[in-house]
């Protein structure tokens, strides 16, 4: 009889995009039930990855008695179905379903850390979440970085002893699938089709950012950087197709893929008025499907204050776009330096302007790093890789307890 393996996160669309395809991966070696907060997203990822889900509701902020319903909530459902492991996604998810396998005695419960929000907190709100950092590290038998940056940071904090410590491959939570990740798959009739409905011209430069549209992603400085740049037309047409007698000069165009957040992280008065004003910046909101419009522009720009490990850089570097990202955790173990991308301090939006601009003005540094973005992202980062050292470590984990 196959063990039963439960997975969590706070909210379904973590399942449907931070652990896509996973779950319909393992449910060939356990009986997989997938929890989360309700909503359509949970249904379908039940739908898609063919597993079972049950709808618990968790809050992504600090709310003591909601996230206490959630425990008991876990604890019954864990006491139902007797796990033999719990695997937590997400910051949230991780102190309420860690603590709840604990108390229900599951006998391997395993805590991904993907990012670590606390580093931007102050205060007494950082000095909760430090603690609440060190029970969910507590609670589980193994924590997973998923970036040797990541791991670094939790020693430097003194989160957890370092043997309860292991990033997984070459890091990431779940990989890249290069063959769905693929430039291949769009025409140039399919692009031009997509570029027309968003107004934008044949030779426009298109930098792309795709992630959620809030402050610790860099929106504000990202909007203020593309708002200052200052390039004549004509000295970055490199960049476009060949331009004929005839055909209209290039633009660049700041394209934002996501929803906005105006609870947790709401962007700056100033910048949500650029972007509904600047009518070179598109913001085309949530896109299931973001490979359409990685197909369509340059550089992705991605300067995230935090991250554990991004997977909208992995996607850009198989859709073959090199990237601008900030020089922190995960972001500078995908990208190195002036081979397929280039990296600068976070907060900066002058770095992030001079960037672009130097993008813009290079022809052999873009074309360079254009072409090694996806070999680099192949040779690396696989979705099979991260799969199989999961599955393997389940395996070697199962085997230890049932010796013991």
């Amino acid at each position: 009889m196959k063990p039963k393996l439960i997975r969590i996160t706070t909210v379904p669309i973590s399942l449907d995009k931070l652990i896509e395809g996973q779950l319909a991966f393992m449910k060939s070696y356990y009986k997989v039930l997938a929890v989360s907060s309700s909503g359509e997203t949970l249904t379908q990822v039940a739908k898609k990855e063919g597993v079972r889900v049950v709808p618990i509701e968790m809050s992504r902020a600090i709310t003591p008695f909601k996230d206490i319903k959630a425990v008991w909530q876990l604890y019954r459902l864990f006491r139902k179905e007797q796990p033999f492991i719990v695997h937590t996604h997400t910051p949230k998810a991780g102190i309420v379903g860690m603590l709840a396998a604990k108390l229900a005695n599951v006998p391997i419960r395993l805590h991904t850390v993907a990012g670590m929000p606390l580093l931007e907190a102050t205060g007494i709100k950082r000095t909760i979440l430090n603690v609440v950092e060190k029970l969910t590290y507590s609670c589980a038998t193994k924590i997973y970085p998923n970036s040797k940056g990541l791991e670094q940071l939790i020693i430097a904090h003194n989160f957890t002893k370092t043997c309860k410590l292991k990033v997984l491959a070459n890091g990431s939570s779940n990989g890249i699938n290069t063959s769905h990740f693929n430039p291949q798959l769009y025409t140039n009739t399919q692009k031009e089709a997509l570029k027309q409905q968003l107004g934008i011209a044949a030779n426009d430069v298109v930098f792309i950012f795709v992630g959620r549209l809030v402050g610790d992603k860099g929106i504000n400085e990202l909007v203020q950087a593309f708002k200052e740049l200052t390039v004549n037309s004509e000295q970055f047409a490199m960049c476009s197709e060949q331009l004929t007698a005839n055909s209209q000069q290039p633009t660049t165009k700041l394209l934002l893929v996501g929803s906005l957040e105006t609870e947790l992280d709401p962007l700056l008065p100033e910048t949500l008025h650029e972007i509904i004003t600047n009518k070179n910046i598109i913001s085309v909101g949530y896109q299931q499907d973001v490979r359409p419009y990685f197909a369509i522009s340059k550089v992705l720009v991605f300067p995230s204050y935090r991250e554990g490990f991004p997977n909208v850089v992995l996607q850009a570097g198989a859709m073959g776009l090199p990237s601008i990202v900030s020089n922190i955790n995960g972001c500078n173990e995908i990208i190195s330096e002036g081979e397929n991308g280039w990296m600068i301090p976070a907060k900066k939006s002058i770095a992030i302007k001079t960037a672009m601009e130097r993008v813009l003005l290079d022809s052999k540094l873009y074309t360079k790093a254009a072409g090694n973005a996806r070999r680099m992202v192949q040779d690396r980062f696989e979705q099979q890789v991260v799969w199989d050292a999961i599955l393997e470590e389940y395996r070697l984990l199962e085997e230890f307890v049932r010796e013991t």
